[in-house]
């Protein structure tokens, strides 16, 4: 595995400063990992470098898609949605980039509410993965979340924990730190939603714990959010508002807009 595609989606999400790229490829994975640390700033300007390179196809596709995945982690739904139809309108035949696509537009849907569309461009999404026969890899942890996230938005705890599980267990096999603490966030979220306190507390003090080993800021703030809900196990609430707002103003700093706090 290459340092770029181990920072993205391996062992080390927290190394920084990366190597300067010098592939398009490399482009697109500086972004990703530099995305996962909140540095949105540096992440836009190679994806914007990505762009003037004009490669076709399927890694257009993903920086679309991934430029979608900064904007909803900023709250932008909305504006999300129209880099995530990009993406699926230049994904071509490629499997990967198509359910990327399509699980961006679902996790947009439901942003703004529309939960019944949210369910149709998962069941595309699936179908997408399921033809291609994709089993393993980040895509089928990524659909996990999107379906536990829809399960919690319309109030079926049981299926949104249910769902949540096999994220971490999908993730546990990926080998990718940022996706093995997203997954336990998003089961955090589940059990919370399906009335396990304790459970998702102590699931969301190990998240934090982990967000902090590795530098995942986006993520800090996100299971800090939900602990300032919950209340921490671990942490008295002033220092979870404290991790709270300090991880947003750090987001800021490196080059985030937040759409919504």
């Amino acid at each position: 595995m290459t340092e770029f595609a181990d920072a993205a989606f391996g062992s080390r999400p927290g190394r920084w400063p990366l190597p300067g790229a010098s592939t398009p490829t490399q482009l697109w994975l500086r972004a990703v990992a530099a995305g996962g640390q909140g540095r949105y700033g540096a992440a836009l300007a190679d994806l914007d470098a990505l762009e003037r390179t004009r490669s076709p196809g399927a890694l257009a596709s993903l920086a679309a898609s991934t430029r979608a995945s900064f904007l909803r982690q900023l709250g932008g739904h909305t504006v999300a949605r129209g880099w995530d139809a990009r993406a699926w309108a230049t994904a071509g035949d490629d499997a990967t980039a198509g359910a990327d696509a399509l699980a961006g537009l679902a996790a947009d849907a439901l942003g703004v509410g529309r939960y019944a569309l949210s369910a149709r461009l998962l069941a595309r999404a699936e179908d997408v993965v399921g033809r291609a026969a994709v089993r393993e890899g980040r895509l089928p942890v990524r659909l996990a979340w999107v379906r536990a996230e829809h399960a919690m938005f319309t109030g079926d705890g049981a299926a949104a924990v249910d769902h949540a599980r096999r994220a971490v267990g999908l993730a546990t096999g990926l080998g990718s730190v940022r996706h093995d603490t997203k997954s336990r966030i998003v089961l955090a979220a589940a059990l919370c939603a399906a009335g396990d306190l304790g459970g998702s507390r102590a699931q969301a003090d190990d998240a934090l714990a982990a967000t902090d080993r590795h530098g995942l800021v986006p993520l800090r703030w996100a299971v800090a959010c939900l602990l300032a809900d919950i209340g921490s196990s671990v942490h008295p609430p002033s220092r979870i508002a404290a991790v709270r707002d300090a991880s947003a103003d750090l987001v800021e700093h490196r080059g985030g807009a937040w759409s919504a706090r």
